[in-house]
């Protein structure tokens, strides 16, 4: 239960793939400016993160060293091919919306990064919620970047308009600019965040001992 917590938390929040790994970093610059077409990106991430990694975790003792990553790459393709074919089937307008953008979730980061750097040495179990987690902490950000880029860009949330009748879109928020620009003030937060916290971690005293000293004779 320890080690699948701290796991989540890794994931979630101390070792996230966008602030501390920063992978992913394509994607989140690509589709960030409509939360509708975030949420499913984010949701094919999490989707072909976790099930490859328990897939690749299933199979690490039988996958030949030598042809490892050819493996990991066709599993992982398998997943992302699922996520189109349910999108063409179900979300025919997303899919049309997302383009080449579902299909090159293969090309993130994420998944071959979780699937080389812990599918390959843990438990199943353990993989897929290291794959979940570092799929819904990719996640977080993307919502959070794609919540500002549309309520600014469009006066929308979800397509709906929410802004009052004398707004002006601010059309730098639909373009990819934007992105690169509140990707770089979130990382910038986060490593502030963290740097304060490690320094007042170093600052704390150190643990007094509950005995108190022998007196002297």
């Amino acid at each position: 239960m320890t080690a699948l917590r701290k796991v989540m938390k890794d994931g979630l929040w101390t070792n996230t793939p966008i602030f501390v790994q920063v992978l992913g970093i394509c994607s989140t610059l690509a589709v960030t400016n409509n939360l509708r077409n975030t949420m499913i990106m984010v949701l094919g991430v999490t989707f072909a993160t976790a099930m490859g990694s328990w897939t690749l975790s299933l199979l690490k003792d039988l996958i030949p060293r030598k042809v490892r990553m050819i493996v990991q790459v066709l599993v992982l393709s398998f997943y992302v091919i699922i996520i189109d074919i349910l999108l063409r089937a179900y979300q025919p307008a997303i899919s049309k919306q997302l383009g080449p953008y579902v299909g090159l979730i293969i090309t993130n980061c994420i998944l071959m990064g979780r699937a080389e750097a812990f599918a390959a040495a843990n438990k199943p179990g353990l993989s897929f919620a290291d794959g979940l987690a570092n799929g819904l902490g990719y996640g977080w950000v993307l919502v959070c970047i794609a919540f500002i880029r549309e309520l600014l860009g469009f006066g929308t949330i979800f397509g709906f308009k929410v802004m009052g009748g004398n707004f002006t879109p601010w059309t730098i928020m639909v373009m990819a600019p934007s992105a690169f620009f509140l990707v770089a003030s979130a990382l910038w937060v986060a490593n502030v965040y963290k740097a304060r916290a490690e320094a007042k971690k170093k600052a704390a005293p150190p643990n007094q001992g509950s005995a108190a000293p022998a007196a002297q004779k």
